[in-house]
């Protein structure tokens, strides 16, 4: 599993930061009408095949489905709606959040890609009802999951990844922290420095 995981909400923001080397990125599309979803997953899954980068899907597994996309995030809202049989049949990979124990007891009975765990720290980004899990808890997840990838999200800067790659976490998933950069290009350049080293 890359170590460096970008999310970004817009594919124009993808098709940006994609070519600085960034290989494992996801598309995380909201309140959009479904044409432009569509367009956009498509548009997406067309610049990571050039640049040779694994997108992942948010949310659409149906859309991901239907243009062959073969990786997608699911909230655990989504895994009571989501046809796991119809996405493992077509060979598509599956990322599952988690908050609490229970979460990720279901998370890994599903047999994920990998498992998420946030926000380790306070996140500006979204409301979330869940207080910061802290390295603490990444540790503990991490010894739960074994094998299973584990992804830290939620308020992660450079300065903060060596510390939850230390706690036991596979890769670290930004968001906010590029998005708010005045220059997210070398941002996300010195995000793949600090991953890769």
């Amino acid at each position: 599993m890359e170590r460096f995981y970008l999310i970004t909400g817009h594919v124009g923001r993808l098709e940006l930061l994609v070519p600085q080397g960034v290989k494992l990125v996801q598309l995380r599309i909201k309140d959009m009408p479904e044409p432009e979803v569509r367009r956009q997953i498509a548009r997406a899954r067309d610049i990571c095949a050039v640049h040779r980068a694994q997108l992942v899907v948010n949310d659409y597994w149906q859309v991901a489905l239907d243009l062959n996309c073969n990786f997608v995030h699911l909230g655990q809202e989504d895994m009571d709606t989501a046809d796991f049989a119809a996405l493992r049949r077509a060979g598509v990979r599956i990322g599952l959040s988690t908050h609490d124990e229970a979460e990720l007891d279901r998370a890994l009975s599903s047999d994920p890609a990998y498992v998420a765990l946030g926000p380790v720290y306070s996140t500006l980004l979204k409301k979330m009802k869940w207080k910061p899990q802290g390295l603490d808890r990444v540790t503990r997840w991490k010894t739960r999951a074994g094998t299973v990838p584990l992804v830290a999200i939620g308020g992660l800067t450079p300065e903060r990844a060596p510390g939850v790659f230390a706690a036991g976490a596979d890769s670290a998933a930004v968001v906010t922290d590029i998005q708010q950069s005045a220059d997210p290009e070398s941002r996300t350049r010195e995000w793949l420095r600090v991953c890769n080293t």
